[in-house]
């Protein structure tokens, strides 16, 4: 049980409490980004319908390989997650592996197979039958599915050169899906669809609905899901993960079981990039080394963002379209993410004095609500960086064009 979450104690209490039979139905997996939370739960998941009951890795069972492959009816997958980066990084361990006929093709075909799937199982019509995007949503996804088909198991792989071509197609169909369709909050109708289809009676094996970064779900959802979890079904196992414990509901934590995971070491994190996608060369962590396959490079972001933040503490207005293009016009949103956090990096300096810590508050707050404009209520990121060019342009102004001690 749990081989391939690696350098994590949290797996040999989980592995006791399902042998024991003291697994509970609603648990909370807490522990830093890319600690391997999704991996756990996925694979809680799998071995809790194990038809054999022992759950190991090499089990056949019908069930464990339509888990494997991330296909199994008795599993959702909710909340927001940047995906296309995994999905890049496992394209190139693949695509390698194919090009050299390497001893781990198989396990790279499966890591590419459920990065893919660990995108598109968001998009299941159980949780989206209420969306007005399905439509365009199952466009996509069906184009998806195709793709997958032609290197997918059990058929033979293509040649390499084919290989290479489908995971580039993938890889665009997937980047649409991500930036069109993934909201950074749970809509609440997701919890509801997802609630009256864990109260449907299994045929086989438990339920799991796995919810990630719980921490980032609204209030509505929030009670949406206390309700179904204040009586659960019996066959269904609800999986929450977070990287910020203390933002997660009070009366949600109540009803969970935590299982804590820790930041892995550099010598681990490094085996870990190692072992999953085969590279050798990188030191950095593991989310620094996704991060690499970004099509535009982070230092490059974070630059454009100072040089943002520089252009307004000097009184000038930045030019938000030519941010936007550098940036590769944030798509995967996470893009948005880092240059936010440069902006935030910039104004640090402003922390040295009263006048500047309130300056600063008020800026942190208008860069959430940037980040909340596009990535929850939709709106263009060259509209939401010309609103926020105004707002700081106003803070500035108020403040007494505090911005420029954070540049001295």
């Amino acid at each position: 049980m749990f081989d391939n979450l690696l350098y994590q104690n949290a797996s040999a209490v989980l592995k006791s409490d399902i042998v024991q039979g003291q697994f509970p139905g609603a648990v909370l997996f807490s522990g830093p980004q890319a600690s391997g939370k999704l991996t756990c739960a996925l694979e809680t998941a799998r071995i809790l319908s194990c038809s054999n009951g022992k759950g190991e890795w090499t089990c056949t069972c019908p069930s464990c390989s339509q888990h494997k492959a991330l296909v199994h009816g008795n599993l959702l997958l909710a909340g927001p997650r940047d995906c296309t980066p995994e999905i890049a990084a496992a394209s190139t361990a693949f695509i390698q592996a194919c090009a050299s006929n390497a001893a781990y093709l198989t396990a790279s075909r499966y890591l590419f197979l459920r990065s893919v799937r660990k995108l598109t199982l968001r998009f299941n019509p159980v949780l989206r039958s209420n969306d007005d995007k399905l439509n365009k949503i199952a466009a996509v996804t069906s184009q998806i599915d195709e793709e997958l088909e032609t290197i997918d198991f059990p058929h033979e792989l293509p040649p390499a050169a084919t290989v290479e071509k489908t995971c580039g197609n993938l890889l665009k169909l997937c980047s649409k899906l991500e930036s069109d369709f993934l909201y950074d909050s749970i809509p609440v109708s997701q919890i509801r669809n997802a609630s009256a289809w864990a109260r449907l009676k299994s045929v086989e094996g438990k339920k799991t609905i796995i919810i990630e970064n719980a921490d980032r779900m609204l209030e509505s959802v929030r009670n949406a899901l206390l309700k179904i979890m204040e009586e659960p079904p019996e066959d269904t196992v609800f999986i929450l993960t977070t990287s910020r414990r203390n933002a997660v509901m009070p009366t949600i934590l109540s009803r969970v079981r935590t299982y804590n995971f820790t930041e892995r070491t550099a010598a681990q994190q490094h085996e870990v990039v190692e072992r999953v996608f085969h590279n050798d060369h990188f030191s950095g962590s593991i989310n620094d080394y996704l991060l690499t396959f970004l099509p535009v490079a982070q230092d490059k972001i974070r630059q454009t963002a100072c040089s943002f933040f520089e252009e307004i503490a000097s009184n000038r207005i930045p030019d938000a379209s030519s941010a936007v293009k550098v940036c590769g016009d944030f798509d995967p949103r996470i893009m948005l993410r880092i240059f936010l956090d440069g902006i935030t990096i910039a104004q640090k300096k402003l922390m040295n004095s009263a006048a500047g810590t309130q300056a600063s508050a008020e800026l942190m707050q208008l860069l959430r609500t940037c980040w909340n404009d596009v990535s929850v209520y939709n709106q263009s990121p060259l509209s939401a960086l010309e609103n926020l060019v105004r707002n700081m342009a106003r803070i500035n102004k108020i403040h007494g064009n505090i911005f420029k001690c954070a540049v001295m």
